[in-house]
């Protein structure tokens, strides 16, 4: 059977497409795509699950974070309907429509793929879906690299077709390793395939305290210090504060004022100088429109690009009718203020790269 073409994407396609961003299920933790949770047994994973299951269920903060509210999943694989029961009751007193259980189902390769596709036609705002443990859903015994990965992928797959989050709870090893992400179980064929880990890791066993140690391609490393109170994973120490990326907000305030521009990425950097101050720069200028291009016609601005002599030319056009702010200055509830004097600093603060927006300065 002759091989595929390949598909081939141009350096320029790539640049200069807008396309869709990644959009969290729980900001900065979670995504669309395969994930990994692991820690030594009882350490309480399952209730972090329930728990992060039930938050985005009710749209509720998980861990400090905010999440997407949507329909939820979670694959009780170890738990009788008793002690499924008694956990929920240590959360809510209330039941949550957004939130379904199932206490079996097959193993990868053998009906579980087929299961949760079917998943979507009755669950259409299905955002996460829970699988504690995986041991309860592996099929093979072969603990080879290529066996890990291979059966890890074909969840991966599902995934990434039906834009949900897959969490698999699994163990811990018993030996110690300076890299927790080493001590998952396996082979490391399990944390090359998925797209994010976690390993729950207590300070000293039997402590209840400890870290929630995050790794991923979508989201950003760090460690969360918890302790186990009242069967809650609580956050001991401070989270990061989410800073809003506010790009789109000042151009569409700039819009207000100019209506269209067309012209370089250079004079469109000296009008938001003239207007914010601070000093812009045109690559990332262009980058940040091709990036928020969705949300700028949220905000009735349209835009688009074309190449004169070699040169690109940008083109903005402010719509009132497409304006979902009705013609509001936006970064008046960041700022307090039309001249946005403190605006430029969250504009062109360096920033590690890792989103969109985050900062103007070629350093981020």
């Amino acid at each position: 059977m002759p091989n595929k073409e390949l598909q081939l994407y141009s350096c320029e396609y790539v640049m200069d497409t807008a396309l869709q961003q990644t959009p969290f299920i729980v900001d900065r933790l979670l995504a669309p795509g395969l994930y990994i949770l692991a820690g030594a047994p009882k350490v309480g994973k399952s209730w972090l699950v329930l728990d992060l299951c039930l938050s985005v269920a009710e749209g509720q903060d998980f861990l400090g974070h905010r999440t997407e509210k949507g329909q939820v999943v979670y694959l009780a694989l170890e738990d009788s309907l008793i002690r499924l029961q008694n956990r929920v009751y240590e959360f809510t007193d209330e039941p949550t429509e957004n939130l379904d259980f199932a206490l079996l189902a097959d193993s990868i390769g053998n009906g579980l793929e087929e299961q949760l596709e079917a998943l979507k036609t009755t669950k259409h705002d299905l955002k996460l879906v829970v699988i504690d443990t995986l041991q309860m859903v592996r099929s093979g015994t072969d603990i080879s690299y290529a066996a890990d990965y291979n059966e890890l992928s074909s969840l991966k797959s599902i995934a990434d077709k039906m834009e949900i989050a897959i969490l698999l709870v699994h163990h811990t090893r018993k030996n110690y390793d300076a890299d927790p992400f080493n001590m998952i179980s396996g082979t490391t064929g399990i944390s090359g395939c998925v797209d994010g880990s976690f390993v729950l890791a207590e300070t000293k066993r039997g402590s209840r305290n400890g870290k929630l140690i995050c790794v991923g391609r979508d989201i950003e490393n760090q460690e969360i210090c918890v302790k186990f109170d009242r069967y809650h994973w609580v956050v001991t120490d401070s989270i990061k504060p989410y800073k809003r990326d506010m790009f789109a907000l000042a151009v569409h305030d700039l819009m207000l004022d100019e209506r269209s521009f067309i012209g370089s990425a250079t004079a469109l950097c000296d009008l938001l100088n003239r207007k914010y101050g601070g000093q812009f720069f045109a690559n990332r200028v262009t980058r940040d429109l091709i990036q928020h291009t969705d949300e700028l016609a949220s905000l009735g601005v349209k835009f688009t690009w074309r190449r004169s002599h070699g040169s690109r030319i940008i083109e903005l056009e402010y719509d009132h009718k497409g304006d979902g702010s009705k013609g509001a200055l936006v970064c008046v509830e960041v700022t307090g203020t039309r001249g946005a004097p403190n605006l430029v600093p969250a504009l062109i603060e360096p920033g590690d790269s890792s989103f969109a927006g985050d900062g103007n300065l070629p350093s981020g």
